[in-house]
């Protein structure tokens, strides 16, 4: 399976980009797996809220294809448990033979047309978390889902 993980911008901080980069080189024994980091929106002080969604979204929709699966990670979206993400993950690899791309956006969420778009949306916890944090956080779950469906000790339920 092809899994792409889209952000905004870069993670600013040191010890969130080793947490990252760990959880990535272990999802490659798993998956497809490829980042795409798209660039911060220029000048944003001279941007409202809505405007930076829409510039933002923009450059995520010119990155999706026809047949990607987009997953935004998103505070309205579903909740699950460990178990229960790496058995939606297992479900809809077997329904949807396209790349899957789990989307996190910028600080203010995502425009619209980005909502339009998704085929779903993920909820992470009922906190809210930076949106740099949410990208270690959701790499290792993204991880322990994978583990959980192979088996292996890495999830202790």
């Amino acid at each position: 399976m092809k899994v792409k993980f889209v952000v905004i911008g870069k993670t600013a901080f040191d010890d969130l980009k080793v947490g990252e980069q760990r959880y990535q080189s272990r999802l490659i024994h798993y998956c497809q797996f490829e980042r795409l980091e798209l660039p911060d929106v220029k000048n944003p002080k001279a941007l409202s809220k809505a405007q930076i969604k829409e510039k933002e979204g923009q450059l995520l929709l010119e990155k999706l294809q026809p047949q990607d699966f987009v997953v935004l990670l998103d505070e309205n979206g579903q909740h699950f448990s460990s178990e229960e993400l790496a058995s939606w993950i297992d479900k809809k690899q077997l329904q949807h033979a396209g790349p899957f791309v789990f989307v996190i956006g910028g600080a203010y969420g995502f425009s619209e047309a980005v909502y339009q778009r998704a085929d779903y949306k993920l909820a992470l916890s009922k906190m809210t978390f930076s949106h740099q944090m949410v990208r270690m956080i959701f790499l290792e779950q993204l991880y322990r889902a994978y583990s959980i469906l192979k088996g292996e000790p890495y999830h202790h339920a």
